[in-house]
């Protein structure tokens, strides 16, 4: 444990202001709660076993820095305070406060809240130490992502807390782990235009000097993020579940750009230099998240200046980091890529994968005219490989030509560097990370999905197609994330395989959908040689893969087979895509007719998803996770759409409960989950 000499020093490296613990006494502050005077709640973030970081945020009308008083206790009526410090606030800094508490007791709840000079104070908040390095408890945590109410409520939240507050201790969550989209930069005025779907449209903001795309407004100014972060922060569900736990926070695409990379601003129909946009979004994010990451000032009170124009990017290193100064200086306003230990159990690696990732290798319109994808939305799994190989495919010895059916079209990439979606520097860190951990479970905390989507497409009907697919040939229906990086991501997992590491487990966020399976670099024909457990969560309310395709699949559409069923007298459609995924096209088209579910599975194929044990992409809600010595268990937790705010205290009724559940595999071992219906029907999923 650090002595309070060593944190002063860890703190003043950290420009945080702190506070430290010390004898408990009662409570001398006279505070008298003014929820209306801290709009945006309170919040703590990233504990470990002796510290963690509060925050508030006290808007002024006036002035350019006031001071709030933070204490910290150990029981809610503050009879036992044993911290207690000031904590600025300024105009700089959005009126937001972050203080790091050292001096705790280790796997501990402590209630903390703030006072103004006048005694008005903020809600009381909760929050959780981490436990000691050598602590054999077993670990609980949440993971959460993609929370936009713009067009939806965050009913999950209200469900978490309800079930939390009535578990027993040893089953209660630790701390939320946020694995990205905490906000939607993207912003419809209800006025302006229809929701999509059956969704509604809620007031989040007005973003001054924003961008329009479409229906959306987009902000390209500090002013404008911080709208859309107070927007957000309204919100009373969200505010509730940052007063109970410790959120753990990575970004993924919405805290800057929709599909933005590095600092390359980019929507539909735009793509602009944006250095000033993402300095501009790092530092929003800064001030709204409590998290241990460094800012320009050096001080956690507030961001600083960074000194960027908006600059085109078009040249690229080896490691995909675009070459362009200023898109490297908005690039290292703000590293977050980070690691956090929970005791014996849990080393907790969150990576970025938004700011390092190089160029697209998809996006070559060449490849187009082999065939005409867009009739069924799907892309040949080796074009795909060769494309994300570039140079060093095939042993490095890529294809001149890219070949489908007989036609051919040159190789587009076949003399640039492999796709990145870490970038160098941060890769060698997150390999030395796994080398070097020494915890049971090494959770890798990705905000995008790392499971391939596959589909059989040379089983179609006859006729189906102009064009039949060739036999033997594997299509990929998503693309452009940790699911189509296989040079990448199979430098990691070669690396767990021969390092003899064991307890890698990905949990990610992104899709608006839930996933259960195993990490393997290669599928058939390659070698399917698990070396981990992967598991993506659906949306906290983010409109999902399944609600798309029952509004926009036509009933008469030839292929709707693949996506949805339609059996006689039902309100809703089934989803067989969810089926297709897991085991092919035959049981699809089988289903659609018969809703036969033996009859379908008898037709599976094997060999096109020998890595999935679960998939649900219409699935909204959260996972909980817990971690033992021998054992982990992940359990999803999904809700019904959360198109309105459910008035009922525990969020509203569960569509399902489904557990999944692995024990720790030895150096060679292959892990296997076995998955348990807790509550619910999961339909297709499993």
């Amino acid at each position: 444990m650090l002595d309070r000499r060593q944190f002063i020093q860890a703190a003043a490296a950290m420009g945080a202001a702190f506070a430290w613990g010390g004898p408990a006494r009662a409570s001398r502050v006279k505070w008298t709660e003014r929820r209306n005077l801290y709009p945006h709640g309170v919040a703590s973030g990233d504990p470990d076993p002796h510290s963690v970081i509060l925050w508030t945020r006290r808007p002024y009308e006036a002035g350019k820095r006031q001071m709030l008083t933070v204490e910290v206790a150990e029981d809610a009526a503050f009879r036992r305070v044993v911290a207690h410090a000031p904590a600025p606030v300024s105009a700089a800094s959005d009126w937001t406060a972050r203080v790091l508490v050292g001096g705790l007791k280790p796997s501990h709840t402590y209630w903390y809240r703030f006072t103004d000079a006048q005694g008005n104070g903020s809600r009381v908040g909760r929050t959780i130490t981490a436990p000691a390095a050598d602590d054999p408890r077993t670990i609980n945590f949440a993971f959460v992502s993609c929370q936009d109410i713009n067009e939806s409520k965050l009913n999950a939240y209200r469900r978490m807390i309800f079930e939390d507050e009535r578990a027993q201790p040893a089953d209660q969550i630790e701390f939320v782990l946020h694995l990205g989209d905490f906000i939607y930069e993207v912003v419809q005025y209800p006025e302006e235009g229809k929701p999509r779907f059956d969704r509604k449209l809620y007031e989040v903001a007005r973003i001054p000097d924003s961008l329009k795309v479409r229906n959306y407004h987009l902000p390209t100014t500090l002013e404008g993020y911080r709208a859309v972060w107070k927007g957000f922060l309204a919100d009373p569900d969200l505010q509730d579940a940052r007063a109970r736990w410790p959120f753990i926070c990575t970004w993924d695409n919405h805290e800057f750009s929709w599909q933005g990379w590095q600092s390359i601003l980019k929507a539909p129909s735009i793509e602009q230099p944006g250095q000033t946009i993402k300095v501009a979004a790092n530092q929003a994010w800064f001030e709204n998240i409590p998290a241990r990451v460094k800012a320009p000032s050096g001080t956690f009170d507030e961001f600083g200046s960074v000194a960027v124009k908006n600059v085109k990017i078009d040249k690229f290193g080896d490691d995909g980091l675009g070459l362009e100064p200023n898109n490297i200086a908005a690039i290292n306003s703000l590293i977050i890529y980070r690691a956090l230990r929970f005791g014996r159990h849990l080393d907790l690696l969150l990576t970025d994968e938004r700011s390092y990732r190089g160029p697209n290798p998809f996006e070559e319109s060449a490849t187009d005219k082999l065939a005409d994808w867009a009739d069924y939305g799907m892309f040949p799994d080796d074009l795909l490989q060769a494309l994300d190989g570039g140079r060093a495919f095939n042993g490095g010895n890529p294809p001149a030509e890219l070949e489908f059916n007989g036609a051919k079209v040159p190789n587009p990439n076949k003399d640039k560097p492999p796709q990145t979606i870490l970038g160098g520097t941060q890769k060698a860190w997150f390999k030395n990370r796994l080398r070097t951990s020494g915890a049971t479970w090494k959770i890798w905390a990705s905000s995008q999905c790392t499971l391939e989507q596959r589909a059989d497409p040379e089983n179609f009907p006859e006729g189906l197609t102009k064009q039949k697919w060739p036999a033997g040939r594997f299509a990929n229906v998503q693309g452009g994330d940790f699911g189509s990086a296989w040079v990448e991501r199979s430098e990691i997992y070669d690396l767990v395989r021969d390092a003899k590491i064991t307890g890698l487990a990905i949990v990610s966020g992104d899709l608006h959908s839930f996933w259960a399976g195993y990490a393997s670099a290669q599928l058939p024909p390659g070698k399917f040689e698990p070396i981990g457990l992967s598991f993506t969560g659906g949306s906290i309310s983010s409109v999902g893969g399944a609600e798309a395709h029952e509004y926009v699949i036509k009933k008469d559409d030839k292929f709707r087979p693949l996506y949805l069923a339609d059996r006689p007298g039902a309100a809703k459609p089934e989803h067989t895509y969810n089926m297709m995924l897991r085991h092919g096209v035959r049981s699809c088209f089988e289903y659609a007719k018969s809703f036969d579910r033996a009859k379908a599975l008898a037709l599976a194929n094997p060999d096109v998803a020998p890595h999935l044990e679960f998939v649900d992409i219409g699935g909204h809600g959260y996972a909980k996770v817990r971690l033992s010595s021998e054992e982990m268990r992940t359990e999803f937790v999904c809700i019904p759409r959360p198109v309105t705010r459910s008035e009922r205290p525990d969020g509203g009724p569960l569509r399902y409960r489904v557990a999944h559940t692995a024990k720790l595999w030895k150096p060679g071992e292959a892990p296997k989950l076995v998955a348990e219906v807790l509550e619910g029907d999961p339909g297709l999923s499993i």
